[in-house]
């Protein structure tokens, strides 16, 4: 359902179903501004980034090519379906090769990423921080990624997190500064010092 266009704006708002919406919804409603999410049944709906975000995934993506095996592709923001009320979209996600399905694909399956990324922004913050997080883990994503800009000399922070599969929450395993060196999902080396982002 569309709501009435506003007297002041003359958009078209649309109406949540009283039972909020399903991933089906995100897919179908007409004229969602693009990087619209899905959690709980709540669409979300995204706020322009600012310059770190944009720099910071180039330059992960960039890192996560460099060595990715064939069994894995690099994915930017792309919808990953949690259950039907539920399909955020991460930043980036590393999802298994044999989930891709043609250049037409908009969405993956929760089982089908080991690792997914969140850079955090001001409007985001909240829900990267504890939201997100919390449902990959109970879909079972084995990876997360939360990405920061430091207060003060704006270099970037990495934090790791893998999965414990007995409570499916994340536990902690490194906070990265200047390299991000890890051998989970696979080996993995990125310069992530803010000359590397800078130089972008």
């Amino acid at each position: 359902m569309i709501a009435e266009p506003s007297a002041e704006t003359g958009c078209h708002w649309p109406v949540p179903p009283q039972d909020g919406y399903t991933v089906d919804d995100l897919f179908t409603l007409p004229d969602l501004p693009p990087h619209t999410e899905l959690l709980d049944g709540s669409l979300v709906f995204v706020s322009p980034q600012r310059r770190f975000h944009s720099k910071m995934m180039q330059l992960l993506v960039n890192g996560l090519h460099a060595t990715a095996p064939g069994s894995f592709s690099v994915e930017r923001e792309m919808t990953v379906v949690l259950d039907r009320r539920n399909g955020p979209e991460p930043d980036i996600s590393i999802v298994r090769a044999e989930a891709l399905t043609g250049l037409d694909q908009t969405r993956f399956q929760a089982e089908d990423v080991v690792l997914a990324v969140e850079v955090v922004s001001p409007d985001s913050e909240a829900r990267d921080h504890d939201t997100k997080p919390r449902k990959y883990a109970a879909a079972g994503i084995p990876y997360f990624w939360l990405v920061e800009m430091a207060e003060g000399d704006q270099h970037p922070v990495v934090r790791t997190y893998e999965i414990d599969p007995v409570s499916r929450t994340y536990a902690l395993t490194g906070i990265h500064h200047d390299k991000l060196n890890v051998s989970v999902p696979y080996a993995i080396d990125i310069d992530i010092t803010l000359e590397a982002l800078k130089a972008l």
